[in-house]
């Protein structure tokens, strides 16, 4: 069996596999870091021999907490390299780019043929653009929609952390926070997405626990889709052995 999982700054998800090959999930799930140790019931239900395929941007500390949970010998944590699964990462300093972002391209290139924008929405927003021919070809990070939220509160001596709601148009302080949050997300996104707009079938993925909350403010080719990081893990355990 094999374990994918994607270590995220607020959640951690998996799926497990009877093997690399096999799409179907055995069992799949998410947890907050509070609830690490719980991966433990994993080898309960699901005894037997277990290779652990991941990615990481939670730090250390994470890291080793998932491996003692699992009661594993070692995780093989995702490194970000030049080239791999048909994906060339053309950072400037290919080791630096995240591991999640890395599996999310990987996971793109093989799930959609053309170009596209690979689009993360969580504790923090990535918008990566992708070539047909699986070149990285760079991206943006910006604050998510909550982080954005949160800051307004905590920089500002009149504006408050409220829950508000989208409008065109709003007339109250939370729904302009809100309302604006929310431009801000689309409005990076179809700016980055302008960039490939004009290659054939050209589109745009999607995911994250944040993205239905903008989802609807886009106005350019769309597919909803989640665990892209999982699906790049699955490419990757597939074509390199425990060893690699």
């Amino acid at each position: 069996m094999i374990l994918l999982i994607d270590a995220g700054n607020t959640r951690i998800k998996w799926r497990l596999l009877a093997d690399a090959s096999a799409p179907a999930a055995l069992d799949e799930g998410a947890l907050g870091h509070d609830g690490i140790d719980a991966l433990g019931q994993l080898r309960t239900r699901h005894p037997g021999p277990l290779r652990v395929v991941g990615s990481n941007v939670a730090g250390t500390d994470v890291a080793d907490r998932i491996t003692a949970a699992l009661a594993v010998n070692a995780v093989e944590w995702l490194c970000p390299t030049q080239h791999a699964c048909g994906v060339r990462n053309l950072y400037d300093i290919p080791g630096q780019l995240g591991a999640d972002r890395w599996a999310a391209l990987i996971g793109a290139h093989h799930t959609h043929a053309q170009a596209c924008l690979v689009v993360t929405a969580g504790t923090a927003t990535t918008a990566d653009l992708l070539s047909a021919d699986g070149d990285f070809l760079g991206g943006l990070i910006l604050p998510g929609v909550d982080l954005m939220q949160a800051s307004l509160a905590r920089g500002t001596a009149q504006l408050p952390l409220a829950e508000g709601r989208f409008v065109p148009q709003p007339r109250c302080t939370v729904d302009a926070i809100r309302s604006g949050c929310l431009h801000a997300q689309a409005g990076a996104i179809e700016r980055m997405f302008r960039q490939i707009a004009t290659e054939r079938g050209a589109l745009c993925l999607l995911g994250g626990g944040a993205a239905d909350s903008f989802a609807g403010l886009l106005d350019i080719p769309l597919r909803r889709i989640d665990n892209l990081v999982l699906c790049g893990l699955a490419v990757i355990a597939g074509l390199h052995s425990p060893n690699a």
